[in-house]
């Protein structure tokens, strides 16, 4: 209850347009069940920083657009059934975790930290129905059509629908808890009101007093060094290299992100190009390993009956062939980002 009292505390002093009011006013709307009509699902915006910038003024405008997404993503999961809701949710937490991980450089602290690891937490309950959704709405339907004759691939899609109905409600139960809105005023807090838990703040970094492109040069550099380690041996990978991999890429796109506006858009454009398609061929791989898991014989949607079971290998195995041809095309495109020169040296 005093996460509640806590959060209160801060509305009467909060200009009405401040990122902590818009917050507490979307957890308004939703006690009493008043839905925006012009409601959706919020996708990363541009951020525009300065060369000029100091960087704890690009840090915030970072941070920022970070809560912003998660704030609105939040409130569509509760709202409405949109699957790409769960989608930009988990990437507004993945993006801030990647923003956590480029400033921690120049500043660092407990909070920080602590915030870090509630984002993981959100995000693998995020993750679960999320993944319901690309197996109900992509996946399922896309193997489904290869082979119309097939007539498991109803009834497995009519399980997998009921399953994310369920995962659905038990998401927007656990952001409605404490513990769900208490990282959402956490971060808001965090990032708005620095040194409102008490301790330092975290914008008060001597580093953070360096201009914003030294600041952008250290985290590219710091993200890119990270991947190519990943990548070290690529023929060799094992399934959880590969993972790791994927995952460091994915770091590596948000890190560009956050700072291309400091550079030349053609330098970032062909940089990011190369990058988000060796993400698309890993993420083939992810794909498959998903499917996988979840349509084992220990899964949850396994059966007795046989139409389904013959969907459930067929829907396994097309992604397992396309998880090689992917990965053998991923190889290839790795060496092609190797040799890019990075645009921010």
């Amino acid at each position: 209850m005093a996460v509640k009292h806590r959060g209160l505390h801060y509305i009467r002093r909060t200009p009405r347009n401040s990122p902590v009011a818009l917050t507490q006013s979307r957890r308004y709307m939703l006690q009493q069940d008043q839905v925006d009509r012009s409601l959706r699902p919020r996708i990363a915006e541009k951020i525009s920083l300065d060369p000029d910038q100091r960087s704890e003024q690009a840090t915030h405008a970072i941070l920022h657009e970070c809560v912003e997404q998660i704030a609105a993503n939040i409130m569509v999961v509760r709202s409405l059934a949109d699957p790409e809701g769960p989608h930009q949710l988990r990437i507004g937490l993945r993006r801030l975790r990647s923003a956590f991980a480029a400033l921690s450089s120049a500043s660092r602290s407990p909070e920080m930290t602590r915030l870090g690891e509630e984002a993981r937490w959100l995000g693998r309950q995020v993750g679960r129905l999320r993944d319901l959704d690309v197996v109900a709405s992509e996946i399922v339907p896309r193997e489904a059509k290869a082979d119309p004759r097939q007539p498991g691939f109803p009834k497995l899609a009519d399980s997998i629908r009921r399953e994310v109905s369920k995962r659905r409600e038990d998401l927007r139960t656990l952001l409605a808890g404490v513990r769900g809105q208490a990282f959402l005023d956490d971060l808001t807090q965090f990032v708005e009101r620095p040194g409102w838990h008490g301790e330092k703040s975290f914008y008060h970094s001597r580093e953070l007093a360096i201009p914003v492109s030294k600041l952008a040069r250290k985290a590219l550099t710091k993200s890119w060094d990270k991947a190519r380690k990943r990548g070290r041996g690529i023929k060799s990978l094992g399934a959880e290299q590969q993972h790791e991999l994927r995952k460091a890429l994915k770091k590596l796109r948000y890190t560009v992100e956050f700072f291309s506006s400091l550079y030349r858009t053609k330098d970032v454009k062909r940089f990011s190009a190369r990058l988000k398609k060796l993400q698309k061929l890993c993420g083939d791989v992810n794909d498959a390993a998903m499917v996988k898991a979840m349509l084992s014989d220990n899964g949850a949607f396994s059966d007795a009956d046989p139409q389904r079971q013959r969907a459930m290998g067929w829907v396994i195995g097309a992604n397992q062939v396309r998880a090689e041809f992917g990965w053998n095309g991923a190889k290839g495109q790795w060496r092609k980002l190797k040799k890019s020169q990075p645009f921010w040296e």
